[in-house]
């Protein structure tokens, strides 16, 4: 895939899975391309998620140059299924973006953290 700058290790998806579980049930989650897309623009972003298996990929295709523009963490997660349920809803959702961390903000900077790493030996 194009857009995406690196693919994250299983234990990385998966606590990216188990973050926006938690921020969706104590914060707030923006769910959805557009919706992260406003939230990215509004600086409203803690963190950026994004899924491998979205078809047609131009959907999200511009997510990370955002997401890097305005110096917000993202990662990716394989499955678009998978993150929608993690967010609390019962389709699957190609983006999500953590607006309010509630008590997932050491978990935000953890996964920030490791896929940044993962970002950087890429490039």
């Amino acid at each position: 895939m194009s857009y995406n700058k690196f693919s994250p290790n299983d234990s990385l998806a998966e606590k990216t899975y188990d973050t926006i579980e938690k921020a969706a049930d104590t914060g707030k989650v923006a769910i959805g391309t557009n919706e992260v897309t406003k939230a990215v623009e509004r600086n409203n972003a803690d963190l950026i998620v994004i899924a491998e298996n979205v078809s047609p990929e131009e959907v999200v295709m511009h997510l990370p140059a955002l997401a890097g523009e305005r110096d917000i963490p993202y990662t990716f997660v394989p499955d678009k299924e998978e993150l929608g349920l993690a967010a609390g809803i019962n389709v699957q959702s190609a983006a999500i973006a953590v607006t309010q961390s509630g008590n997932a903000e050491s978990d935000i900077e953890d996964v920030a953290e490791k896929a940044a790493e993962l970002l950087e030996k890429e490039e």
